[in-house]
């Protein structure tokens, strides 16, 4: 992977001299599909409308990057859900949403080290609310779909600081909470998989990548590509 150097099998650092204190740092963000769950919730929703794989497909080009504009492929996807019953949502949390491995664990270090806790996801307010809760994350960013009758339009609403959570929503959330709080950007780090990752990742100390696309590999200051989310804590002691 380019510079990075293997720290331990399926652990790679770059840029930094382990072991790291996980106190020095203030906050923690993290993405939320594919990186704290298992799985793309609008994948899984658009499941129950016979269209996972068209929106799978877009969702995938755009993790890796090879969509320009991500606030249109996520209007896409979105645009193919309409006509989903509300119930769906909540048939895809219960059945299909499972936290990733390490994740609880590495969210609770975090914690107990006295980190604010950030949630920021292209994803949507239904689950995020659902994960904040179950993880015991300080605050979240995310989209909210709209439901007319118990049923999805097809479109999302706006918000007080926006329309769409992409990658540059995410790195302003970050910094934001950051500014809000009085913490130093280099006290702050970040986690996720997919290419709208990389703004926030790359505007704070400390980068993570776990499972994630090659782009974002590349770029990490660990890359975790075997095993749980808790591996990070084998560099952050």
């Amino acid at each position: 992977m380019n510079d990075a150097v293997e720290f331990a099998p399926g652990l790679w650092i770059r840029g930094i001299a382990p072991p790291l204190r996980l106190a020095d740092f203030r906050l923690a963000a993290f993405d939320m599909d594919s990186t704290l769950i298992s799985i793309e919730c609008v994948d899984e929703i658009a499941d129950h409308a016979g269209r996972k794989a068209e929106v799978a497909a877009i969702t995938e080009a755009a993790m890796r990057g090879e969509i320009a504009d991500y606030k249109e492929s996520l209007r896409r996807r979105v645009a193919l859900l309409k006509g989903v019953p509300e119930s769906a949502l909540h048939a895809v949390y219960e059945q299909r949403l499972r936290l990733n491995p390490g994740a609880e664990r590495f969210v609770g270090a975090c914690k107990a080290a006295g980190q604010h806790t950030l949630l920021v996801s292209g994803g949507f307010t239904f689950f995020t609310d659902r994960v904040r809760a179950r993880l015991g994350i300080d605050e979240t960013r995310s989209n909210v779909l709209e439901v007319v009758a118990g049923t999805l339009t097809g479109r999302m609403l706006d918000q007080p600081w926006g329309d769409i959570c992409d990658g540059a929503e995410k790195r302003r959330a970050t910094l934001g909470a950051c500014a809000r709080l009085g913490i130093d950007p280099s006290r702050a780090l970040a986690v996720g998989d997919g290419a709208n990752d990389l703004p926030m990742m790359e505007s704070v100390g400390l980068s993570i990548a776990f499972h994630a696309k090659p782009a974002v590999r590349e770029r990490a200051n660990i890359a975790i590509t075997q095993g749980g989310l808790d591996r990070a804590l084998e560099v952050l002691r």
